[in-house]
């Protein structure tokens, strides 16, 4: 039998390793790697080292459907290997955000449904990309669509803090919107909300579509607590056409970021690149010394 003192010891030792190795893993940049993908795919992405899946809000949380069929959907993805963190495709498009159509009630009760939904699936983020909703229509005030969005986004925020859910903007490259493509702008609108309930996102392909550089993650890092990438060409998975994202992962070091970052693109055979994408990102990844 071990004597008390040398008992003490091995126990001390032990309960320090464990902390330092959970204190490396919660302070390793970027450990986090998702997939923008259906909750189906949890057990391959899983088995290649994804930490969780970023959902779609009318696929996963379906505002619209009644609470029954919801919850049948959440017992499944509470079973899934990995967990659903994030959600994405938030508002749709038949619901304007501006505009003369712009919609704002019927905007906010179907958001308070989808963050009540988000708090119980354990979800914490909820991506406002959602480019048919917020596009400007033609001839329609630029400025006036400015104060509208960011009433709607001012009413939203407190909202979504009620529910423990943190809306985060996402810019959309010019090509697919025409309205916040850049971090630059999204940065100025969540600095107008200023609400920690709303927050940024940086998504390198969009950023690399508008020709953006990563000055403007230097700039706006504070307010960024979310990350999408894709290749710039064909949108494709990284390792596709080895696109070099390390300017981005450093800059998004340099500001201290401690969030996630999830795999968006097209896939050309989730399975078959799924394990080619990660390994990809952390290769670049293992530069950032």
């Amino acid at each position: 039998m071990l004597k008390k003192p040398v008992f003490k010891v091995i126990v001390y030792l032990i309960t320090l390793n464990n902390y330092s190795c959970n204190s490396q893993k919660s302070n390793t940049f970027l450990a986090e790697i998702g997939v923008c993908t259906s909750v189906s795919n949890a057990d391959m992405l899983a088995k290649y080292g994804y930490a969780y899946i970023e959902e779609g809000v009318s696929r996963f949380l379906m505002p619209t459907k009644s609470e029954e069929v919801f919850n049948e959907v959440l017992q499944q993805a509470l079973n899934a290997p990995i967990p659903i963190k994030v959600c994405n495709s938030f508002i749709p498009k038949n619901m304007k955000s501006v505009g003369t159509e712009a919609v704002h009630p019927e905007i906010l009760e179907y958001m308070e449904i989808a963050f009540l939904r988000a708090q119980k699936a354990g979800v914490k983020y909820i991506v406002f990309g959602s480019g048919g909703s917020r596009a400007i229509p033609d001839g329609f005030s630029h400025d006036e669509a400015l104060r509208q969005f960011i009433d709607l986004c001012s009413q939203m925020a407190p909202i979504a803090a009620r529910y423990d859910v943190v809306v985060v903007l996402e810019p959309l490259n010019s090509k697919e919107c025409n309205f916040i493509n850049t971090v630059t702008e999204g940065g100025k609108i969540v600095e107008e909300v200023n609400h920690p309930n709303f927050r940024l996102l940086a998504d390198f392909y969009h950023m690399l579509m508008n020709g953006e550089e990563p000055e403007s993650i230097e700039k706006y890092g504070h307010l960024i607590q979310h990350t999408h990438l894709a290749e710039k060409d064909e949108r494709a998975a990284p390792g596709s056409h080895n696109e070099d994202f390390t300017a981005y992962f450093k800059a998004l070091k340099n500001v201290g970021y401690k969030g996630k970052i999830s795999i968006e693109c097209k896939w050309e055979s989730l399975e078959t690149q799924a394990p080619t994408a990660i390994k990809a990102i952390r290769n670049q990844l293992s530069t950032q010394k």
